[in-house]
């Protein structure tokens, strides 16, 4: 066994549950603390100091300390009272866990130095890490590093923007270039269709032949990012019905219309239908219109689907054999994206999928009995080198704290449709605007002051745990793990009898990921509705609805499943759960409990089956609490009824 699968210890990673590592984090914050002080006063050492101590001795300067004291005090007392403590096994509930200490530790460190990764020139450290982590990921994804480039974003919602954003520039331009005299050969030979969708790396190509003309500027005013938009240029914005809010929000913000988006099917594993999307796109493509982009998604926050990547890539090659047409792939990763270091060696090659469940073996990450990812998963982020964009969120599986979002662009020659100048920001010193890496950050994304610690936090993790087997792969394995030991304990969980009611667990099929969904159904009840109802109250106990999360015993979330955003998929559920067609029909939506399984934690298979002997006791309190408060309620009801019925 090679020495790196040994040579790091998941519990040393994070502050731990109980803080058993308080005296280690104590430290290096103090370190990271005095570093800094230390930063300070050596800071031209003969300058006198600017606050003497007699000042420090005066009463306001006492009384000031003491009120900072007492509204911290209020603050701690605030956060500890109301605050979701993800760093426990006993929350399970959205993508969020325990975050890694030498991010907590980095992030302070940088912190104090305030820099703003919008400038070059307030921050010459940090700008260069975050570019730096942006390459890691790109790296990992199977982009060539010296044609790629990424950065960080305050979360997925800003990187799949600028995934839009970049996509909606890039269709315009040639039809730009078709209207103007002095470059308009250059795309002659092109039908108007064939304009609509044309490659990517074609219209990039053209890019680097405008420069040569001294053009492109002028060009790129004739774009969209100029003139505005134009619908039948841009087309149609293919997404599909797993997606996330954000990609309405970007059809409004961008000017593309949400009518304009085009939403693909799913099938029964909530994966993007292949069929219905490959219909879709010939479809649109043999009428002429224009699609913008593709969307797909590796981690859907619902139920943890991952499209198959592989599929959309191998449509795109087929629209361009066929029609000598092609569009633009986004891939939405922010979910699952860090699970691609699962399947890297530590050379960062992608280990043959034959020998991957041997190689997780060896690495100690996987037990024998549980293997991931399925054929299917693995062939689509296999694929994800051939994408365009890709959004990936280090505040995830990352295990980094908010805000850390990123995206990866495949060629970062697409920058030029989307770059703009500040002069105080992105001048040489001649000046002329910048085109170093110095400052192709700040004028090429869709923030401006933008804190340069997220990179630090982010670029410190990715030092401590390469993006490979080793790395990464050990911490996310031990969430997969956990999830699938936790899926099969309530699969087989025997029905659970509160006095006169009988309550069976249903889960749905086992996800892509480590997301679970669950309910728990009343023998007996037929109404869908109410098998809603009771588990919107089981998700309210066991919640922050309550008010009090530090001290419920368990937390979870729940999502709704419903015909407007899935058609009829769900129905597959509500059936397996015994429901008929017809309350199907009636209510159109089913409510399940969901549960994002990222603790390292529950690994330990001896420490997994006290947790779950734990989960099953508090099951039986809080379907007993409902029981109780129903029966309340109906006593309630009763009472209040009677002398209704006497006065009459």
């Amino acid at each position: 066994m090679s020495r790196s699968f040994q040579n790091l210890n998941i519990d040393a990673l994070f502050l731990g549950p109980k803080s058993e590592n308080a005296v280690f984090f104590r430290e290096m914050m103090d370190y990271a603390v005095s570093e800094h002080m230390h930063w300070r006063s050596g800071f031209h050492p003969g300058d006198s100091a600017f606050i003497t101590s007699v000042d420090r001795h005066e009463h306001n300067y006492r009384e000031t300390l003491y009120r900072t004291e007492g509204i911290l005090n209020q603050l701690s007392a605030k956060l500890k009272n109301t605050s979701i403590p993800f760093f426990s096994p006993r929350y399970l509930g959205h993508i969020n866990s325990d975050t890694l200490m030498v991010s907590n530790l980095a992030y302070v460190m940088a912190m104090m130095y305030n820099p703003n990764n919008c400038s070059y020139e307030v921050s010459p450290t940090t700008t260069e890490l975050e570019l730096e982590c942006g390459l890691d990921l790109c790296r990992m994804f199977g982009y060539d590093t010296k044609k790629a480039w990424g950065h960080i974003t305050s979360g997925g919602t800003v990187a799949n923007y600028e995934g839009v954003w970049v996509a909606r520039n890039l269709k315009t331009l040639p039809f730009a270039i078709s209207q103007h005299p002095q470059v308009k050969h250059l795309v002659s030979h092109k039908l108007p269709e064939q304009l609509r969708n044309m490659p990517t790396a074609e219209i990039l190509d053209l890019i680097s032949e405008l420069h040569g003309y001294g053009v492109f500027e002028e060009i790129r005013d004739m774009t969209c990012r100029g003139t505005g938009v134009r619908h039948e240029i841009l087309g149609k914005l293919l997404v599909p019905q797993s997606k996330h809010y954000s990609w309405m929000k970007a059809a409004d913000i961008f000017g593309i219309g949400q009518d304009n988006i085009i939403s693909l099917p799913v099938n029964d594993n909530y994966q993007t239908d292949v069929e219905h999307m490959r219909r879709i796109t010939f479809d649109l493509i043999e009428k002429g219109e224009s699609i913008l982009a593709m969307i797909a998604v590796v981690g859907t926050t619902e139920v943890g689907a991952i499209d198959q990547i592989d599929e959309v890539v191998a449509l795109r090659k087929e629209c361009e054999e066929r029609y000598g047409q092609s569009f633009y792939i986004h891939v939405d990763a922010a979910y699952a994206g860090y699970a691609c270091s699962m399947l890297l060696n530590e050379q960062g090659e992608f280990v043959e999928y034959h020998d991957l469940a041997k190689y997780h073996q060896t690495a100690g990450i996987m037990p024998e009995d549980i293997s991931w990812p399925k054929p299917e998963t693995y062939n689509s982020f296999k694929a994800m080198k051939e994408v365009d964009s890709i959004t990936i969120d280090p505040h995830k599986v990352g295990f980094i704290q908010y805000t850390a979002g990123a995206i990866c662009m495949k060629d970062k020659r697409i920058l030029d449709l989307i770059s703009s100048k500040a002069a105080y920001v992105f001048q040489d010193a001649d000046g002329s605007a910048s085109t170093s890496n110095k400052a192709i950050l700040g004028s090429s994304i869709m923030e401006g002051s933008k804190a340069g610690a997220t990179a630090a936090a982010l670029w410190a993790a990715h030092r401590l745990l390469p993006l490979n087997v080793s790395g990464y792969g050990k911490v996310i394995a031990a969430g997969i793990v956990t999830a699938h030991r936790l899926l099969e304990k309530l699969g087989k969980l025997p029905p659970i009898e509160v006095g006169k009611h009988r309550f069976e667990v249903h889960i749905m099929p086992s996800p892509d990921f480590h997301m679970i969904n669950f309910t728990f159904k009343e023998a007996g009840n037929n109404s869908l509705s109410n098998h809603n109802e009771l588990n919107k109250r089981l998700y309210e106990l066991c919640s922050y609805s309550t008010g009090r999360a530090y001290t419920n015993d368990f937390i979870t979330s729940s999502t709704i499943l419903d015909y407007k955003e899935y058609g009829d998929t769900p129905w597959r559920y509500a059936e397996k759960c015994g429901f008929s067609r017809s309350e199907w029909e009636k209510v159109h939506r089913i409510y399940v409990l969901r549960a994002a399984v990222m603790t390292y934690s529950l690994r330990n298979e001896e420490y997994f089956e006290e947790f779950w002997q734990q989960l099953h006791t508090i099951f039986v309190k809080k379907l007993n609490q409902l029981v109780d408060e129903e029966e309340k309620k109906a006593r309630l009801i009763s009472n209040l009824y009677v002398p209704f019925i006497e006065l009459a």
